[in-house]
């Protein structure tokens, strides 16, 4: 099949590739459609890995729609169409989110703490932070420590433990959650 063929699928064949799972089919509607929503997301405020994660989760949707003989198409190009306006509000509700916000923060962690040293306004707060970053795993104590202490580029964090940016991104997400939930009281 073509790089361009999937414009000259009908949208029953479409689906019904879909339904079988032509593999063909599948990586037509991906060619076709993730390049659209990978500018979108990079114009706004996001990045390669973000965008194959959202678009992921967005195929998943239509799969799931067409397996279940929810979707109908309504013109020749419905489920592209479907696909980018999936992709385009998962990528919105991101940026809404709370956790796109505690992503944007994060950065200033370090310095919080470093103010609060030097201010002497809460060595209690310290020492229990301390005391949270001991109980977290080595390989997050370690990340977190390459990241805020020894400021290190997300990118560097990646290659040290062979990990992708994202997956940098996102378990430093995670272990700053977990060292939250630890310094709850």
């Amino acid at each position: 099949m073509p790089k361009d063929s999937i414009s000259l699928l009908s949208q029953e064949e479409l689906i019904r590739g879909i339904k079988e799972n032509d593999r063909k089919v599948m990586s037509s509607l991906y060619i076709d459609v993730f390049p659209k929503v990978k500018r979108y997301i990079l114009q706004n405020n996001g990045d390669e890995d973000q965008a194959k994660d959202i678009f992921q989760e967005a195929f998943l949707v239509a799969w799931q729609k067409v397996k279940a003989e929810e979707f109908l198409p309504q013109n020749s190009s419905a489920m592209q169409g479907f696909l980018f306006q999936v992709s385009k509000n998962k990528w919105l509700d991101f940026l809404r989110s709370g956790r796109f916000k505690k992503e944007q923060t994060l950065s200033g962690f370090s310095i919080e703490i470093a103010e609060e040293k030097e201010l002497g306004e809460s060595e209690e707060r310290t020492l229990a932070l301390d005391v949270a970053f001991q109980k977290l795993g080595e390989s997050c104590r370690e990340l977190l420590k390459q990241f805020y202490f020894e400021n290190l580029s997300l990118e560097k964090v990646a290659q040290s433990f062979g990990w992708t940016t994202q997956t940098a991104k996102n378990n430093k997400y995670r272990c700053m959650e977990t060292l939250r939930k630890i310094m709850k009281p």
